[in-house]
């Protein structure tokens, strides 16, 4: 157990923030322990995965504490499909790779996608049309009121658009252990529709792509676009895409001709990156905040010394020029500590 920890090194934005006490724990026993220490000190908690998904807009005045479960195993579910179960402190870019070098096919879309395994289920995490519910079988969780492990199915999950059980009323109740996911082993069903995937392989000059070549064109999609956060501060898209009625979408194109949208059924779905480029946010910084130049979906520290009340500061710029100027509010996906 530390004590005044700074967490600058645990957050993917680079801030600066410190937790009035930190430990990190490898299992299961080790958190209890760690659970036991908060409820005698009476001390709020956060759970630390990759930091890639907070925002630290000041001192933590309780206990964090760093979830280093490791490890990976393997279950034969039918001749074509396999259960592969990873503990929630394995990194989930590796663990893609890790599931790409046995030709485990269903997770090469999701590849690069900063953050652990552990906090995968919570928002659901999505790119390139896959998302986690697509392969995810259960997760083992702690349940901190009575310090159970018990089984979410994918029903029990209730996942939506970036959204879970864990982001709702679960919310600071549960800590994932360990995430099982079901798997391809040779029937792989290779998903090339997204239009950026489609255009790098064919400028790869692969015409029947193999899942590692669809890992590879979605690695190569998002090193062109996004900031990698070990050179520059960021947490990946800052916002969610918003989801209007098909009736606001259509008087919308009524005043903006080019508005983008992706139907489905009575709801359009707009591009947040859009929104906020049209209200000329690209590109541009404020103090020691950005809006990233090929992405504005992403917020970085541009200096390396932005604290967290300026990036929160930033965004909720972003959020009022866009509801001014579309009538739509935007919703940050970052957890705001």
């Amino acid at each position: 157990m530390q004590e005044n920890f700074s967490l600058q090194p645990y957050n993917t934005f680079g801030v600066d923030a410190n937790a009035k006490y930190f430990t990190e724990v490898s299992n299961t026993e080790e958190l209890k322990a760690a659970l036991s220490y908060s409820t005698s000190q009476s001390l709020p908690l956060l759970f630390l995965g990759g930091g890639s998904n907070i925002l630290l807009t000041k001192d933590f005045d309780g206990l964090a504490i760093k979830l280093n479960l490791k490890g990976i195993s393997e279950e034969n579910f039918n001749d074509n499909e396999v259960f592969v179960t990873a503990k929630a402190g394995e990194n989930w870019h590796k663990f893609v790779m890790y599931c790409l070098h046995k030709n485990y096919g269903g997770l090469e879309n999701l590849s690069l996608i900063p953050g652990n395994v552990g906090t995968s289920p919570m928002q659901n995490i999505g790119a390139y049309g896959t998302e986690i519910k697509d392969i995810f079988v259960s997760c083992q969780v702690l349940d901190l009121e009575d310090l159970e492990v018990k089984t979410f199915n994918l029903e029990q999950c209730r996942f939506g658009y970036r959204d879970s059980i864990f982001k709702q009323e679960g919310k600071g109740r549960y800590v994932i252990l360990e995430v099982t996911f079901k798997l391809t082993r040779k029937e792989h069903h290779v998903k090339t529709e997204y239009g950026a995937i489609t255009s790098e392989l064919k400028h790869l000059g692969i015409e029947n792509p193999t899942i590692q070549d669809v890992s590879q064109a979605v690695i190569n999609i998002r090193q062109s676009k996004l900031p990698d956060p070990k050179e520059i501060g960021n947490a990946g898209s800052f916002f969610k895409n918003p989801t209007i009625p098909l009736a606001q979408f259509e008087a919308l194109q009524q005043k903006f001709e080019n508005i983008q949208g992706y139907p489905n059924g009575d709801m359009v779905k707009v591009p947040a990156g859009w929104l906020i480029e049209q209200c000329g946010w690209k590109g541009k910084q404020i103090g020691n905040v950005a809006s990233h130049k090929l992405q504005s979906l992403v917020i970085i520290n541009a200096t390396g010394k932005a604290s967290g009340k300026e990036i929160f500061d930033f965004s909720t710029d972003i959020i009022n020029s866009v509801k001014e100027k579309f009538g739509i509010e935007l919703e940050r996906e970052v957890n705001i500590i």
